[in-house]
Formats: C-alpha cells, structure tokens, sequence
C-alpha cells in the first residue's frame, strides 16, 4: 500500500467542550473567575461560556440562569428566592414572623450555617469578596423584596432586615456572645418578628 493509499489519520475535532461532568467543573472555575473580575451585575453567561469553551446555551441546560449559576460558584447556602417567597406568599400582618422562622430554621442546619459563616467570614475580610456579595444580594434579594413592599423606601427596609440578620449571626455563631449564643429558636423568635415586620411593613 503506497504512502497515498494509507488511511488517513483520525482529525482531531475543534470546536465546543461536549457537557460532561467535567465540563461543569470547568464551567464553574471559568464562572468563578469571571464574577470576581467583573461582579455580579457585569458578568455574563455568554463570557462566562466563552472562558469555560463550551455554548452560554450550555450554561442554561446546566444552572438555568446567571443567578443559579453564581449560587453553584460561590456554593452560596441560601437561594434568595426562598427569601422572597417568605414576603411575598402570605398575610402581610405575619411577614416577620415568617421571614424569622425561616432564617432560624436555615441557622438549625450545620451545613447551611457552616457555608454562611465562612462567606460572612470571607466578606468581612475581602473587598473583592464583599464587592460579589453586594451585587448578588442587591440585585437578587433586595430588589426582589423591595418591590413586594408597598413602604417608603422599601429597599432601605429591606437591606435593614438583611444587616439584623447577618449581625445576629456574627453575634450568635461568630463572637458567640451569651446569653444570645445558647436562645433557642423558641426564645428568639417573638423577639425577632417584630423587628422583622417593621423593617418590611412599617407596622
């Protein structure tokens, strides 16, 4: 058989990564990196594919939305929405006690309080960090919630609400501050609930 005969070798293919799940990992690297070099509200699901080599539609089969997505990066513990849904679904005279109630209830759940205070932890220590934080929960908490809230200036309430929450978890898990530290949610929650409703109703 003469060299022209020969079978011809294999192309190696070009072209977009294939899903796979090795292909998420390196979707959530490329994700990682891009939010930490443009923010939340600048990062695109269509750099963030280019980066990873794969189609933004790819993206979408994976995580659905840029909100997701970033969620999945950070290995964020809480999805806003749930928060949303805790003001938005039910009597408004009651809004405090359930935004309250949910918040304790995540903080019983040692894998969601471990993730949260070692976020709350990084943030408080690195501005590039903070500056991701601020535009996710601006954009998909704050914004959310402000405009199911028919107050003067709901987005100040809201972000109100958020700084009672995260302080009351530096204070209880973090500094560990008695006899905060030891209350149980029983104890915790009618204190709560009114603070939480006046923040969202003004009542």
């Amino acid at each position: 058989m003469t060299s022209a005969e020969q079978p011809a070798s294999p192309r190696k293919k070009v072209g977009r990564r294939p899903g796979s799940a090795d292909t998420r990992l390196v979707v959530l690297e490329a994700a990682r990196a891009e939010f930490a070099a443009r923010g939340y509200e600048k990062a695109s699901m269509r750099a963030i594919g280019r980066a990873a080599g794969v189609d933004a539609a790819l993206l979408h089969h994976y995580f659905g939305t840029k909100d997701r997505l970033f969620l999945a990066a950070l290995e964020f513990p809480v999805d806003p929405q749930m928060v949303v849904e805790q003001v938005i679904a039910g009597d408004r005279a009651t809004v405090g006690e359930r935004v309250a109630g949910f918040v304790l209830g995540l903080w019983e759940q040692p894998e969601v309080l471990t993730r949260m205070l070692a976020l709350v932890r990084v943030a408080a220590t690195t501005e590039q960090v903070a500056q991701l934080m601020r535009g996710f929960v601006q954009e998909e908490l704050v914004r959310r919630v402000a405009v199911e809230l028919d107050v003067e200036r709901p987005e100040l309430r809201t972000e109100l609400m958020i700084s009672q929450i995260v302080g009351l978890a530096m204070a209880r898990y973090v500094i560990g501050v008695e006899p905060l530290a030891s209350a149980t949610r029983e104890e915790l929650l009618p204190l709560l609930a009114p603070t939480f409703q006046r923040y969202l109703t003004g009542e």
